[in-house]
């Protein structure tokens, strides 16, 4: 499978889940379901988000960690694994392991602190606009 034609079967699979995009990133590309972060596809490979909860069910299925050397020699590991060869065949069986990705990511996203601009813009409110900054009043001319 090309690497386009990968992507949008990972796609399907996963939009059962919600709102699904891509964007290239890493050499590969990124993938979100909901505006979560959810998942990496490399080299025709997809790679869900993991968390300390959910490791152990990725273990159990056989899945592998995505892991990379850099230029020292060094081996990293991030929190993303493969998904059962199962899943990658079936958006109701993905369903479950997407989950999982889900709920990785929603608590990466709280464990973390807000930054950046855009994060920046998010406070204010409850529904996440940015209240308007209050305008000062007219100075007053003396009589």
């Amino acid at each position: 499978m090309n690497d386009a034609g990968f992507v949008e079967h990972c796609l399907e699979l996963l939009s059962p889940l919600g709102p699904v995009r891509a964007r290239r990133m890493f050499g590969g590309h990124g993938v979100y379901v909901d505006d979560l972060f959810v998942a990496i596809i490399i080299e025709d490979v997809l790679y869900l988000k993991v968390d300390d909860v959910h490791r152990p069910a990725f273990q159990a299925a056989g899945c592998r960690d995505f892991s990379y050397e850099t230029r020292h020699g060094e081996r990293h590991a991030l929190s993303f694994w493969t998904a059962p060869e199962e899943a990658m065949e079936s958006p109701a069986e993905m369903r479950a392991w997407g989950r999982r990705a889900m709920a990785a990511a929603v608590a990466k996203r709280a464990a973390g602190a807000p930054r950046g601009r855009k994060a920046a813009g998010r406070a204010g409110t409850a529904d996440g606009a940015t209240a308007a900054p209050a305008k000062k009043a007219p100075a007053k001319r003396p009589a």
